[in-house]
């Protein structure tokens, strides 16, 4: 049940296209989609647009994780474009009940992020609402940061309390950690209790251009670390 989710904010962007469908053919889960807008983060990244586009390559789930401010407008527009998972941030809406039946109403799966220092009692009061928790393990923005441990901790609060609210007949929720997942730490995000994994650097890092099967050897080291966990 474990997903991996490369995340192309690392990726070539000269070659997106062949990334995306390399990288899945070497056995990737899903697409992570990172969308910043030098405002609710430093740094501007992609929109709807290159979601479109690398949408016809893969038939692999394509995760957006919205890192704007005001959210509700731009949901839409990545529905239309083929995003699967659609996640935000709590700050970034007025009214977070409304974001996600938005989200939900445009025919994607929902979910909330939280930065490291964002509290988890956001989720609540939506918990039937979610198909996806996030928690970011770096603060948002850039590639490549170091893994913050405190997130471990917080996986833990955040897996307990989904697993209490499956128990009281709840929706199954994901949980997934993005930031500094790399093969030496993958397995003790998992039994920290994160079933979905970002992995941005690690991946599409892990060797040069050159190499034909750069991505096998990663993605192949990350699930050996998950099958021991």
């Amino acid at each position: 049940m474990h997903v991996i989710a490369p995340s192309i904010l690392s990726a070539n962007f000269a070659r997106l296209g062949e990334e995306v469908v390399n990288v899945i053919a070497a056995g990737a889960d899903w697409i992570h989609f990172d969308v910043m807008d030098n405002h609710y983060v430093p740094n501007l990244t992609i929109g709807p647009l290159v979601c479109e586009a690398i949408r016809p390559l893969t038939s692999a789930p394509i995760d957006v994780h919205l890192m704007v401010k005001p959210v509700d407008r731009i949901i839409p527009d990545f529905a239309r474009a083929g995003a699967n998972i659609i996640t935000f941030h709590p700050e970034a809406s007025e009214h977070v009940d409304r974001t996600l039946a938005l989200i939900h109403e445009s025919g994607c799966q929902a979910g909330l992020v939280f930065n490291p220092a964002t509290p988890l009692h956001h989720m609540e009061h939506v918990m039937d609402k979610l198909d996806i928790v996030l928690l970011m393990s770096v603060n948002p923005g850039f590639g490549g940061q170091k893994f913050i441990p405190s997130t471990l901790a917080k996986l833990q609060a955040a897996r307990a309390r989904i697993d209490a609210h499956q128990r009281e007949g709840g929706r199954r929720i994901r949980l997934e950690v993005d930031g500094g997942v790399k093969v030496d730490n993958i397995a003790e995000v998992a039994r920290a209790g994160a079933d979905a994994f970002v992995a941005g650097s690690a991946v599409f890092g892990a060797a040069s251009d050159s190499d034909a099967n750069r991505y096998d050897t990663v993605i192949a080291a990350l699930r050996r670390q998950l099958e021991q966990a």
